[in-house]
C-alpha cells in the first residue's frame, strides 16, 4: 500500500490511542504515534499542526460523527423532543469505546491555554446535535439552544467520568434532571410572556434578539451578526 492510498489521519489517530491513557494528548502519544504508523514527522505535523491537541479534536470530532450516524439510523418519530435531545447526548457517551481518552482529552481541554478549544469542542457536539435534530432557527434561538445543549452536555460528561453505577444509570437520571431543568426555564419563559407588565417586556426584548442571525456559511468558531433595521 502506498502512501497515497493510506488515510494516515485515521491511523495517527488510532495509534495514538493506544498511549493516550498512559501519557494522555501529549508530545509523547503523538511522537509514539507518528513511530508506530511508520510516517516522516513532517507529514504528521502536516495533517496535526498543533500535535496531539489535534489529536484530541479529531477524537472528539469522531466522536460527534459516531453519535449523528446512530441517530440518523433510529426512528425518532414517536418520541418527545426532550426525549430526541437526550438520547443524541445518552449515544454520544455510549459511543465511546475509551473513557480514559475522555478523561484525559477533559483535562487538557480545562488547561486555560486550551480552555477555548475545549469550548469550541463542546459548542460544534451540541450543533451537530440540534443539526441531526432537525433545528431549523435562525434567530438568537440558534445560539441559546446551542449554548443551553453545551452546558448540558459538558456537566453530562463530567458526571460520567465519576459515574460507577451499574451500566451508567445515574449518570442517565442526572440528565434526565438536567434536560428536565431546562424544560422548566422555557416554562417559565412563557408564564412570563403571558404576565401582566412582564409581557411587553419580554416581547420587546425578543424582538430585538430576533436580529441576530447566525453566521453564513454556519462555523462553530465565529459569532453571529446584526441585521439593519429596515
Amino acid at each position: 500500500m502506498t502512501d497515497t492510498d493510506r488515510d494516515i489521519a485515521t491511523e495517527l489517530l488510532d495509534a495514538a490511542l493506544m498511549h493516550v491513557p498512559f501519557d494522555g494528548w501529549s508530545d509523547t502519544a503523538f511522537r509514539a504515534a507518528i513511530s508506530d504508523v511508520d510516517v516522516a514527522p513532517a507529514v504528521a505535523r502536516g495533517l496535526f499542526p498543533r500535535g496531539a491537541l489535534d489529536l484530541a479534536a479529531a477524537y472528539h470530532r469522531r466522536g460527534d460523527d459516531a453519535m449523528v450516524a446512530a441517530l440518523e439510523a433510529r426512528d425518532l418519530s414517536d418520541m418527545r423532543f426532550r426525549d430526541r435531545v437526550a438520547l443524541a447526548v445518552r449515544l454520544r457517551l455510549e459511543l465511546v469505546e475509551d473513557k480514559e481518552a475522555v478523561r484525559r482529552g477533559a483535562t487538557l481541554f480545562a488547561l486555560p491555554m486550551h480552555a477555548a478549544e475545549g469550548a469550541r469542542l463542546i459548542w460544534g457536539t451540541a450543533d451537530r446535535i440540534w443539526t441531526a435534530l432537525g433545528d431549523t432557527s435562525a434567530d438568537i434561538n440558534w445560539y441559546t439552544k446551542r449554548a443551553t445543549l453545551s452546558g448540558v452536555y459538558s456537566s453530562a460528561v463530567l458526571y460520567w467520568l465519576g459515574d460507577d453505577s451499574l451500566d451508567n444509570q445515574a449518570t442517565w437520571a442526572f440528565l434526565d434532571r438536567r434536560i428536565d431543568d431546562v424544560m422548566q426555564i422555557e416554562k417559565v419563559k412563557a408564564q412570563m410572556r403571558k404576565a401582566p407588565g412582564f409581557g411587553r417586556l419580554v416581547k420587546g426584548a425578543e424582538s430585538v434578539l430576533s436580529r441576530v442571525k447566525p453566521a453564513r456559511p454556519r462555523r462553530t468558531d465565529l459569532p453571529g451578526g446584526w441585521t439593519v433595521p429596515r
